[in-house]
């Protein structure tokens, strides 16, 4: 029988994967308030804690890929975390809460680096973006399965059944971890001299100018991708008077336009720079958030509902248009020998603003919300023009999925 090519099997790890998070994502808080009889207030403390403990294993994962390899990481991480999830049933306090979630976290950290790395070694070129497109596209869908599957466990009422979820995520983990470690990887051989050193592999990526100036443009983008889930639901609820329903239904709305579409999308942008489309979708991010802050001015009703609907169609394109083209801009940015590294900082470009949102958005929400939209707006487009303005100085392959045609050589004239 033959075996699945690796791009199946990776796919296949992937949708175990988002199905266990999706599983336990929703219930993370009740599940550890079910099991300690903590306040919600405490767990959030306490999971916070260890996820701005976690950032530490960014930049040690980035030494880690680039001595090690992507797969070995990835799966490293995949087993952390099965290890920390069997733990759950024997949480029984805050303190042993800590212990068991800090493992989790730095799994859950240095993840972002090493898939991407691990991407960027098993396929090149445009089939890159196409491989990242389907990811995006199909993590959505099992993000959503799994959330199907968690409440119906949890209808069934039994006090076992949060148990059940957790142990299940751990199983996907694992199952995840074995595809990964299946799938050969085209990495190249090390520099003249050996590898690169752990000591100075972080200056190189701090002589990188155009990548760290890449990084930083990302930071604005980050938050704005918060927005739906730490912004939006209470903007809606509290300042608009809508109901609590219309949350999920918004987010339904993204969730499957990016699992339907996201495919689609990425496979016509291939026809253009990434650059370009990265800059188009920030563009639309602006446009909705505008949107949103227009809104503001308006009072309930039915006009407010549609255009709430719109602004959220709105940011689901700039998505579509920005997620799968960044991440492949990034990895063909990042050099080879040191593209852990380089990935790695990246992604503190991601972690921090996921870390701070819910502090920063809720502030800057208590202070005026319009005025939140309106800020958001302004960094995005200011991050789109910027991405516009550093063309020219990021490496061609990582702006140009396909290769530039070379010009067509002219023929000598005869007797010249």
């Amino acid at each position: 029988m033959k075996k699945p090519s690796s791009q199946v099997r990776y796919m296949a790890g992937m949708v175990v994967d988002a199905t266990g998070s999706g599983m336990y994502l929703p219930l993370s808080l009740l599940y550890f308030h079910y099991v300690t009889g903590l306040p919600i207030t405490q767990i959030g403390v306490i999971m916070t804690s260890a996820a701005v403990v976690g950032l530490v294993s960014n930049p040690v994962a980035g030494v880690l890929i680039d001595r090690f390899g992507a797969r070995t990481v990835v799966v490293g991480g995949y087993v952390l975390r099965a290890a920390g999830f069997c733990a759950y049933p024997f949480v029984d306090n805050g303190v042993i809460m800590f212990l068991v979630v800090l493992p989790v976290a730095l799994g859950d950290m240095s993840f972002p680096p090493a898939i991407q790395s691990f991407v960027a070694e098993i396929v090149h070129g445009t089939d890159r973006d196409k491989l990242l497109a389907a990811q995006r596209s199909l993590r959505n869908a099992g993000m959503g399965v799994g959330g199907l599957l968690a409440g119906a466990a949890l209808a069934l009422g039994s006090d076992s059944a949060y148990h059940l979820i957790v142990v299940s995520v751990a199983v996907g983990y694992v199952v995840a971890a074995a595809l990964i470690r299946t799938i050969p990887t085209d990495r190249a051989a090390p520099p003249a001299g050996g590898r690169v050193s752990r000591k100075g592999g972080y200056r190189l990526v701090a002589r990188n100018r155009p990548f760290l100036t890449l990084s930083l443009l990302n930071v604005p983008t980050a938050f704005g991708y918060m927005v739906l889930s730490v912004s939006l639901p209470v903007y809606l609820t509290q300042e608009l008077g809508a109901s609590n329903s219309l949350v999920g239904v918004l987010y339904a709305v993204n969730t499957v336009g990016i699992a339907l579409l996201q495919i689609p999308v990425t496979r016509k942008l291939a026809a253009y720079r990434r650059t370009r489309a990265m800059a188009l979708g920030t563009a639309v991010f602006a446009a909705s958030f505008g949107s949103f802050a227009v809104l503001g001015a308006f009072p309930g009703g039915t006009a407010v509902i549609v255009g709430v609907f719109a602004a959220t169609l709105a940011f689901t394109v700039g998505e579509l248009l920005h997620g799968a083209t960044a991440s492949a801009l990034v990895a063909h940015a990042a050099p080879e020998e040191t593209r852990g590294r380089h990935l790695a900082v990246y992604q503190l470009s991601w972690a921090v603003p996921i870390a701070l949102a819910p502090a920063v958005l809720t502030a800057l929400l208590s202070v005026s919300a319009i005025g939140m939209w309106l800020l958001l707006a302004v960094g995005v487009a200011g991050s789109a023009l910027g991405v516009l303005r550093l063309e020219q100085r990021l490496p061609e392959a990582a702006v140009h999925p396909r290769p530039k045609a070379e010009p067509a050589e002219v023929p000598e004239r005869a007797g010249s």
